[in-house]
């Protein structure tokens, strides 16, 4: 592969619903490019970006693949990201580093919700884009339909480049307006060629809306619009380009990606009409004093660059891929690794091809480019120059909104799956992994179950670990409502030293989770040296509560009195004493169970408010307000129990038909109403005997 600089290399991700046929087109656009010999297709499981074992039962894309094209003195980084929205991670990642996004539709089902999923995602970045309606050969499509649907639904600022030609299994391409050509595919190439007469009405229409676009972006070409004069081609293009970047025009095209219709045509409008990384604005990071540090994409500067994507191969072990954000990068360099402060050699430098490794001599300025087997690197990563430090910001990450237990089927696999997860968390930073140690569960969490349900399949498939599932108990705590003083006595004579400890103590409900211990022990009742002990007793007493075995917050334990004996008397004694008095205050301190609560906010269509805010309460969540998000949406901010959002993805998405969002997070126990008390008490003490067996 050529050398490319900034001016010369374009970042492009790919973007849709589910099925909507990114992964087509990705290979559609490398094999008229010429960077692959011969076309595969999802359905045979052969396609480039595709490539995991996962990808290929579910015939859809959950990582995103990278794809180098050389076209017209240009490199143009074509990234496959997933079609499914949990896999918000890796879809952050990948904008992170996108000159520009192209949006991918099925004509056949039109603006679909993953589709305004991915498109948020597209503005949020501010990325300039362009929409390509695919599958323009299926039944009933109708292009103007569509064309209406974008626009109402993604923004007037989407314009026509083309018109279909042949409808349903006789299309066969369009005629472009730029460039007043019929663009037709004969089965094997692009033959240009006149338009129709009975479409040129339609397309001068267009190519008119398309003009008073393109003049809007540049004052001079304004002033020619107005005065009646022709724009040139040249001048329409440079419109176009500027037009593009700025968000004013998002050009839209149409073709079928599994017979190569628009594949050309779009190369070429990348080309033309989209900003090359040398475009984008300058980077800023922190040098190893915290201070600002501004990098230009230039080979000027000293070496930087992000790792925003690591990759795990059973073969060859970690694959970091970096966009490099200054400078050059090459074999054998000496590069400095920001979260572990030590300096490595470069390995060899390389781009990738989906899974296959192409060499790259150099890599530049704004290019994507990939390292194997570099200590201390995963995403997230900065590198640098000793000399030149800079740390760059992380993309931010969801955290979990559903969790799941794993555990190993047999005692063998039990290091494996630790290994294993440690691993897909090295790929994956959204991936959550904690051991309750009160449930004894191995939990993972994840945005959803095509989520969680990628990371199992890939344990399975990847790590040959045999896995069992089982849904996440909640943890619940105990505390006590009132007030109540109690004794505690442990005596016990056995002949020679025996045991004596005898406590009065007075509990108390306290505000919070905490837990705290005082003492108003007067006369030397109890000596000051056994408070520890007592201390100690009550905290390991607290560790199971009376009612169902949780733990125990939210409680101040008052040593007021006791008694001692000079011989017998020992720690132990008053450790167990102090358990004693707890349990026999609770018979009067009326003991209860707590529940954790969250935070949630939920983002949702206009048109859905009133089924969340309905199924809220029904949740027994308390909404604390609404705002709205963006245009069309509203944010809602809620307070509710866990156990009713455990499986909320899953239920927001029914409710919403796939369009709601929300997020969580862990704020504080309450108490559990009086009439879930007895189930939850039940339903420990089965878990309790069964994990006993």
């Amino acid at each position: 592969m050529n050398e490319y600089k900034a001016n010369e290399i374009k970042n492009v991700v790919l973007l849709g619903h589910l099925g909507s046929g990114k992964t087509s087109l990705a290979e559609s656009l490398a094999f008229i490019s010429g960077s692959i010999e011969k076309k595969g297709s999802v359905e045979k499981k052969n396609t480039i970006s595709d490539f995991t074992t996962e990808e290929h039962n579910k015939q859809s894309s959950l990582s995103s693949g990278l794809i180098p094209l050389e076209f017209k003195g240009i490199k143009i980084n074509v990234i496959d990201a997933p079609g499914a929205d949990e896999m918000i991670g890796d879809i952050n990642h990948v904008l992170s580093v996108a000159t520009a996004a192209i949006l991918v539709i099925d004509a056949s089902s039109g603006v679909q919700v993953g589709t305004e999923k991915m498109w948020l995602e597209i503005r949020k970045h501010k990325l300039p884009s362009l929409i390509y309606i695919n599958k323009m050969d299926k039944e009933n499509v109708k292009f103007e339909e569509i064309l209406a649907e974008i626009r109402t639904k993604l923004g007037k600022e989407a314009v026509p480049f083309c018109l279909p030609l042949g409808k349903s299994e006789s299309f066969n391409g369009f005629a472009d307006i730029v460039e007043l050509k019929a663009r037709i595919y004969d089965g094997d190439k692009c033959i240009d060629g006149d338009i129709f007469e009975d479409k040129m009405d339609r397309v001068l229409t267009l190519r008119e809306q398309l003009i008073e676009t393109v003049a809007g972006a540049d004052e001079e070409l304004l002033e020619k619009y107005f005065e009646g004069e022709e724009l040139t081609m040249d001048e329409i293009h440079k419109g176009l380009h500027a037009s593009v970047k700025i968000g004013e025009a998002i050009p839209v095209m149409v073709g079928s990606a599994t017979k190569d219709i628009g594949a050309l045509t779009l190369l070429h409008m990348i080309n033309r009409y989209m900003p090359s990384v040398s475009e984008g604005e300058p980077v800023k990071g922190l040098d190893d004093e915290e201070k600002e540090v501004v990098r230009n994409f230039s080979e000027e500067e000293p070496f930087s660059a992000l790792v925003f994507k690591t990759m795990i191969d059973p073969f060859i072990g970690t694959i970091n891929i970096m966009q490099i954000k200054s400078g050059t990068l090459k074999k054998d360099q000496d590069i400095y690794v920001s979260n572990s402060e030590n300096t490595e050699r470069a390995a060899p430098v390389f781009t990738l091809l989906g899974k296959t490794q192409v060499p790259l001599e150099i890599g530049h300025a704004g290019d994507i480019v990939a390292m194997a087997k570099v200590s201390h690197v995963k995403t997230g990563t900065t590198l640098s120059e000793k000399k030149n430090i800079v740390v760059y910001p992380q993309v931010s990450t969801p955290t979990p909104t559903m969790y799941v237990a794993v555990h190993a089927e047999n005692k063998k696999d039990e290091d494996k799956l630790s290994n294993a997860l440690s691993k897909l968390q090295l790929e994956d930073n959204t991936i959550e992994v904690k051991r309750n140690k009160e449930t004894s569960q191995l939990l993972i969490g994840g945005q959803g179950t095509i989520h969680i349900g990628y990371i199992i399949d890939k344990m399975k498939n990847m790590f040959k670990v045999a896995l069992g599932t089982e849904e996440q108990r909640i943890v619940y705590r105990e505390t006590i409502k009132a007030t109540a003083t109690a004794e505690g006595r442990y005596i016990k004579q056995s002949g020679g030293s025996g045991y004596y400890g005898v406590v009065v103590m007075r509990f108390e409900p306290m505000e919070g989770e905490g837990y705290e211990f005082a003492q108003e022990v007067f006369g030397g009742s109890v000596p000051r040296g056994y408070f520890p002990a007592v201390d100690k007793g009550l905290q390991d007493t607290l560790e199971h509560g009376v009612l169902a075995g949780f733990p125990v917050i939210g409680i101040r334990g008052v040593l007021t009195d006791g008694k001692y004996h000079a011989v017998d008397s020992n720690e132990l004694a008053f450790k167990l004493a102090a358990g004693i008095a707890f349990k026999e205050a609770c018979k009067t301190a009326k003991p209860t169970i707590l529940e954790p609560i969250y935070r949630v906010e939920v983002t949702i269509k206009d048109e859905y408010l009133g089924d969340v805010l309905g199924d809220m309460n029904k949740r027994r969540g308390r909404v604390l307000g609404m705002e709205p998000a963006i245009t069309g949406y509203q944010k809602v901010v809620a307070e509710a129990p866990e156990h009713e959002i455990s499986k909320y993805t899953i239920d927001l998405k029914a409710m919403t038909q796939g369009s709601g969002t929300f997020s969580r997070e862990f704020i504080r126990y309450e108490e559990v109403p009086g009439n879930l008390i007895n189930k939850i008490i039940e339903e420990q003490k089965r878990f309790v005997e069964e994990h006993k067996k």
